[in-house]
């Protein structure tokens, strides 16, 4: 697993430089440690957007009579972020609140989240590898309990492939050889999409490239989006989209899922979340559907994570010690797992791989003809880059990234890049942290 060597750049955040705004974030914190799981009822209320979280709060209330699960949908992206940081700061709090690994630091540095430290930290200890510990550990305390780890992989038509002689690339040069084919053989099909309104895609495919937009120098951040690597991925791309051997949509949404059903997505990037809501959402099209490997710049094998969540409980939440008990057993606990699975929409791979023979067992894979798409999901996940970090302002990143990767047909992405690290330099510096570099 090339991205344990990236471990110790995690490690190294939070001493000083991702902390520095998070010191007084103890209201509510330790509470969790202080009531003893067994002693835990109540009520909890519980947001998240993840496909199969109502399933897992109901059967998390079978098994926990004492404790009530109030499910609040959320509808995810930016603006999750945006509400929960409010409700942060108005005091209506949910007790449990999904958080991804990219956004967690910044809901740390913002004082957001409790530290879970007395309350799950051996547990995190115990259950998880270190790479993924990390993801959770800042400033060496404990503000998550992971729940999935994301390796992205290649969805393809296998019907439509075999149809066409074709097979999927294992370098980017060769994709972009069979993004030609896949035109010729049928004008209207593509095999791959382009996200015009997501950051996501060009983010995790720079952390597969070698790039590192994040790091730490002493008491400072660092920060290098516009590095060669992310420069060489989003130029790579751009010329794909202009070129018309992609598609492009805004995000993998109604537009996209309409080309999925017309047979004109015959392929695209994602993560091992996305078999989940792909089989939900064109079931017409089982047993033609298959996963592979990312390609890579080398041929050798390489991946990053597309997301990847954990659950935290937010500053002022009301009924921590319940909370807490919830969080450990829908991330830990096998029944907890499977049930994340219950609704036939979650397709996600544990971040504990000890509960990966749970996922084998609980996702139906019908739907790609009965592959195992844990087995290509394990060796993507073992074949993520190393030495990548997430900035502790990364909804600035984002956001930056999305005012520029829409427009591929002015300019340079690649030199667009220069002003999201202006932007992200600036937001870190007018939040009290040190830049250097």
């Amino acid at each position: 697993m090339n991205w344990r060597k990236g471990a110790a750049v995690a490690v190294a955040i939070g001493t000083a430089a991702l902390l520095a705004a998070c010191g007084t974030n103890n209201g509510g914190a330790g509470a969790a440690a202080q009531s003893s799981p067994q002693q835990a009822s109540g009520e909890i209320v519980f947001w998240s957007f993840l496909k199969g979280s109502d399933a897992v709060a109901a059967a998390f209330e079978k098994t926990h009579p004492g404790i009530k699960v109030k499910f609040e949908t959320q509808a995810g992206g930016p603006d999750y972020y945006t509400k929960l940081s409010n409700a942060v700061k108005s005091g209506a709090v949910p007790d449990v609140a999904v958080a991804e690994y990219t956004r967690l630091p910044e809901i740390v540095s913002l004082g957001g989240a409790q530290d879970l430290t007395p309350a799950a930290g051996a547990l995190v200890e115990k259950t998880f590898p270190e790479p993924i510990r990390q993801l959770v550990t800042l400033g060496g305390k404990t503000w998550g309990v992971p729940r999935d780890a994301a390796p992205m992989l290649y969805y393809y038509r296998k019907d439509f492939f075999a149809a066409h002689g074709l097979t999927p690339a294992t370098t980017w040069d060769e994709f972009r050889a069979l993004a030609a084919k896949v035109v010729k053989a049928d004008r209207k099909a593509r095999a791959a999409a382009y996200l015009s309104g997501d950051a996501n895609l060009l983010t995790d495919l720079s952390w597969q490239a070698g790039a590192h937009w994040f790091g730490t120098d002493g008491d400072a951040w660092t920060v290098n989006v516009d590095d060669a690597a992310s420069k060489k991925v989003v130029n790579y791309w751009q010329g794909l989209a202009k070129d018309h051997l992609v598609g492009t949509f805004p995000t993998y949404a109604d537009e996209f899922w309409q080309g999925v059903q017309s047979n004109k997505v015959v392929g695209y990037v994602c993560a091992s979340w996305c078999a989940g809501g792909l089989q939900a959402t064109v079931p017409g099209q089982t047993g033609k559907w298959a996963v592979a490997e990312l390609p890579s710049w080398d041929g050798k094998p390489a991946s990053a994570m597309w997301g990847g969540s954990s659950f935290i409980i937010p500053k002022g939440a009301k009924n921590a010690a319940a909370a807490q008990t919830f969080i450990n057993w829908i991330t830990t606990d096998p029944t907890g797992i499977a049930a994340w699975y219950g609704s036939g929409t979650s397709s996600m791979y544990p971040a504990s791989p000890e509960l990966l023979p749970v996922a084998k067992k609980s996702f139906n894979t019908k739907f790609f003809g009965g592959q195992d798409i844990f087995e290509v999901g394990t060796r993507s996940y073992t074949a993520v880059t190393g030495g990548w970090t997430w900035g502790p302002a990364m909804s600035v990143t984002d956001k930056a990234l999305l005012d520029r990767i829409g427009k591929i047909q002015a300019g340079s992405l690649g030199d667009a890049l220069a002003g999201v690290d202006a932007e992200t330099t600036k937001a870190l510096q007018s939040r009290g942290l040190n830049v250097r570099g």
